[in-house]
């Protein structure tokens, strides 16, 4: 009997609480902060990429920036529609995270000669730090939306996600296949 008293606890602790019931909770108010923190991010990062792209050397990574470019106006789109869903308002709210990628990733551009595979290893490694930073962020603020009951959210939130994945894949396939060893031998 002990048994099926800790096993209904246990399904109770996973089944998470009504949708209507979490909009007035602390909690529902720290998920939208984090929503306002990346929107902040992605915004910032959409016009950084432009400068990446024009920083670059090689035309792979240039036209890889300007996919992700591309990308991040897609992700903005969604968190829009998040914020729609939540019946929010869509605000930024500044990410220090990002403002402090952004800022090395200028310090790259800056330390590194114009027309070299140097300073394209260096956007990679910049360009990817950014990449796991959103990683991180949307695969937490998907399982938080999964916990909320916010199914329809948790999905558009996973679909970033796959996307932030791929994009860092792609980056390192350019890294592996071309510029670090170019880099190592100028």
């Amino acid at each position: 009997m002990a048994t099926t008293k800790t096993a209904a606890k246990s399904v109770a602790k996973k089944t998470p609480p009504k949708a209507g019931k979490i909009e007035d909770t602390e909690f529902h108010e720290f998920f939208v902060d984090e929503l306002k923190d990346i929107y902040w991010a992605e915004k910032h990062l959409s016009k950084a990429l432009l400068k990446m792209k024009k920083a670059s050397t090689s035309p792979e990574l240039a036209a890889a920036f300007d996919k992700h470019t591309a990308e991040t106006e897609q992700h903005i789109q969604t968190l829009e529609q998040v914020f729609e869903l939540l019946e929010e308002k869509a605000a930024a709210k500044k990410c220090d995270a990002m403002a402090g990628l952004l800022e090395e990733a200028d310090g790259i551009i800056s330390d590194t000669e114009k027309g070299t595979m140097i300073r394209d290893a260096g956007l990679i490694l910049a360009a990817q730090k950014v990449e796991h930073y959103e990683i991180a962020t949307y695969g937490t603020l998907r399982v938080f939306a999964q916990n909320m009951g916010r199914d329809d959210i948790a999905e558009l939130l996973s679909q970033t996600l796959e996307n932030e994945k791929a994009t860092d894949v792609a980056l390192t396939e350019i890294a592996v296949n071309a510029v670090n060893a170019q880099a190592v031998s100028e």
